[in-house]
Order: C-alpha cells, then sequence, then structure tokens
C-alpha cells in the first residue's frame, strides 16, 4: 500500500482538486484507490457527490473500525472515505497519543487498497502531524508566488520539527498562470529544486468548474490541460512512490 498526503499549510492553492484528481487518476490507471476526506469542511467528498455514512464522528475515526463508513463512488476503482464536521476537533482526539496512531490506524487498509491519498486539512495542527507521519509521499500544491513559496520554507521547518523525513516532500506548482511573469519567473527559479515535481496545474477555469460538475476534471473535460496536468503528475508520483 502507497499512502499520499495532499497537504498545504496555505489555504486556496488548489490542494482539494489536486486530491481529487489525483485519485481519480490512480482508479482510471487501475489501483484500486481509498480518497480519505480529512478535511471537516468536506470539500472532496463534495466534488464526489458523498455524504457521510451512518453516525461517523471523529470518536468512531479513531477507533479505526472504518469499513462500515467507507462508500463506493460512480467511479471503478475508487472509494471515499467522507469528511464529518467533528474532524474539525481531532486535535483533541489525537493529543497524547503516538504520532504514529494513524499510520497504524490505515494499515489495517492495506490489503483492501493500493493507494490511499489524504486531503489535508490546511494550517499546521496536531492532525497534520499525524497525516504527515502515516503518509509515503507529502504532495504539496505550490502557486508560483513568493507567499506560496515562502509557506513551502516553513512547512521544510516544520518537518524538521516533527521529525519527519523531508525525503518524502513532493512539492508541484499549482494555478499557474503563464501570462503572469511572476508566475514564469518563479516557477523557472524554483522549479529545479529537488523538492519541486516537473508537472505544472494551469490556473484554469474548467479547474473551478468542478464545483459545479462535482466530478473530476477528466470526466467532464478529458482532453483540458488540467486533465492532462493532473495525470501526468500522478504518474510522476506514483514513479516516486516508496514501493513496497
Amino acid at each position: 500500500m502507497n499512502s499520499i498526503a495532499v497537504y498545504s499549510s496555505k489555504g486556496g492553492v488548489g490542494k482539494t482538486a489536486a486530491a481529487v484528481n489525483l485519485s481519480y487518476s490512480s482508479s482510471r490507471r487501475g489501483k484500486k484507490t481509498l480518497l480519505c476526506d480529512m478535511d471537516s469542511q468536506g470539500a472532496a467528498s463534495f466534488y464526489y457527490k458523498i455524504s457521510t455514512r451512518g453516525k461517523f464522528s471523529k470518536k468512531k475515526f479513531i477507533k479505526g473500525n472504518l469499513q462500515k463508513f467507507i462508500c463506493s463512488t460512480h467511479y471503478q476503482n475508487l472509494d471515499l472515505l467522507p469528511a464529518h464536521f467533528s474532524f474539525r476537533n481531532l486535535d483533541l482526539v489525537l493529543d497524547g497519543k503516538k504520532r504514529d496512531e494513524l499510520k497504524t490506524l490505515f494499515n489495517r487498509l492495506a490489503d483492501d487498497y493500493e493507494v490511499i491519498i489524504f486531503d489535508c486539512p490546511p494550517n499546521m495542527t496536531l492532525l497534520s502531524e499525524h497525516l504527515i507521519t502515516a503518509a509515503d509521499q507529502v504532495v504539496i500544491p505550490v502557486i508560483p508566488t513568493t507567499l506560496s513559496i515562502r509557506a513551502l520554507a516553513q512547512l521544510m521547518k516544520f518537518f524538521d520539527k516533527i521529525g519527519a523525513d523531508r525525503k518524502k516532500m513532493r512539492a508541484f506548482f499549482s494555478m499557474v498562470e503563464r501570462r503572469k511573469s511572476m508566475h514564469v519567473d518563479t516557477v523557472k527559479k524554483y522549479r529545479k529544486k529537488k523538492v519541486f515535481l516537473k508537472a505544472l496545474v494551469p490556473y484554469l477555469a474548467d479547474v473551478e468548474k468542478m464545483g459545479v460538475s462535482r466530478a473530476p476534471v477528466a470526466v467532464t473535460m478529458p482532453g483540458s490541460p488540467a486533465a492532462i496536468a493532473y495525470d501526468r503528475l500522478w504518474m510522476e508520483i506514483w514513479k516516486r512512490r516508496v514501493r513496497d
């Protein structure tokens, strides 16, 4: 099983769009995939037209009996663990627990899924620490701006602080506008850094329209540059995976 956390401490960078489209690319390429919506706002669940099943809660989540709450999506090989509003308080449940608690919990699903993707909440919280620890790779969307680059640098320091391995960081440029000289210059300056993947996700209305279609870009607009970019991003991430 390969686990991937899509994470950013900065909001509005295309994190959930990446998690939704990467999970679809993974499943479309034949990997049995589980997308875990760990953000209490539930945007990933909304995109896949799924709501919480039964009496789910943060307490039931932490007990680890997740199978009965996992939902099938409309797409082959792709399931989703929906978010719950109580997830906003998961830090309280995780307080005092070992940092590998979630890794142990999700390892119980290893026989069912080849890929598990976490759509993480923003901000540097205790839940973030646990998800970063649980993941084999941490995929970080970065808009080519000064503040987003600064957030990536802060995240590197956060990794050091919690004892996480920087080698599992996979940054990529998100919402890239080639008409903006700052975006072009920033990509050119940082793209060759080891932490950055080569794939770029453009800023397009096609991605924003996911909120209307409630489906991955490749479903509604398979020929879109955004759909192609997310698929290329997935293939690059898969090649960089931690092998079993």
